[in-house]
């Protein structure tokens, strides 16, 4: 009987750390791994070693480029240069305030992010709820929104796609039809926009070599072909 309950507990352990490995390593959702994966990145994660991330199954990568109508990443321009040195498909990503209109910051975002061939779609990330702290909060996000998105697929050439949470999705989104999502949703695949998501954030504290910290691990919704052709659609500067 002993040996039976010390043989049950030591599966038990070898469950648990294989569990713990798993979550720090990276592996969060394992049905995630069926398909390409990614990252996003901003100044949190510091300075990255682009090759060494290239090389732990990154294929590509969203890097923040502006906030609101103003903020510029201060690490920008490096990793959007560094990652194309690297080889790893990149797109930049506008994160959304409601605290100025989408108009001003549409141009915030052209004025810092280059048009160049072989760049993915830009991403406009939904999820900040405000209040804000100086102004009133927006009244209509959709219509905001939608200044946005109109502003920069004219400037880029393609349409960009929506990152948001299931709160914010909720809250705002659950009317907006003919939009490409990218979704935030840790332990299990989306349960929500099921047939529009693109891109999968799983994980937000992955493990990669080359970062130092944290960092956010994502699964594009096809093959290494299909994200070539998705990184493609990006008006090239003339």
């Amino acid at each position: 009987m002993r040996r039976g309950v010390l043989a049950l507990a030591a599966i038990a352990a070898a469950a648990l750390l294989a569990a713990t490995v798993a979550i720090v390593g990276g592996w969060w959702a394992p049905w995630a791994q069926r398909y390409v994966q990614g990252v996003d990145v901003s100044w949190h994660q510091g300075a990255i070693d682009w090759r060494a991330l290239a090389g732990d199954d990154v294929a590509f990568a969203y890097i923040k480029a502006t906030e609101g109508a103003d903020h510029v990443d201060p690490r920008f321009a490096r990793n959007w240069a560094d990652a194309a040195r690297a080889g790893v498909l990149r797109g930049a990503y506008h994160f959304f305030t409601l605290c100025r209109p989408g108009a001003q910051q549409a141009e915030n975002f052209i004025r810092t992010v280059p048009r160049a061939a072989g760049t993915m779609p830009p991403a406009l990330d939904l999820e900040h709820k405000g209040p804000c702290r100086e102004g009133p909060t927006m009244r209509d996000v959709v219509g905001e929104m939608g200044a946005f998105l109109e502003r920069v697929e004219a400037h880029y050439g393609v349409r960009p796609i929506l990152y948001t949470t299931r709160e914010f999705h909720d809250a705002h989104l659950a009317g907006v039809r003919g939009e490409r999502f990218w979704l935030r949703s840790l332990f299990r695949a989306p349960d929500f926009r099921e047939r529009d998501w693109v891109i999968w954030q799983h994980h937000n504290r992955g493990r990669k070599r080359g970062v130092s910290g944290p960092i956010d691990l994502n699964a594009f919704r096809g093959d290494a072909a299909a994200l070539v052709r998705f990184a493609n659609s990006t008006r090239p500067s003339t």
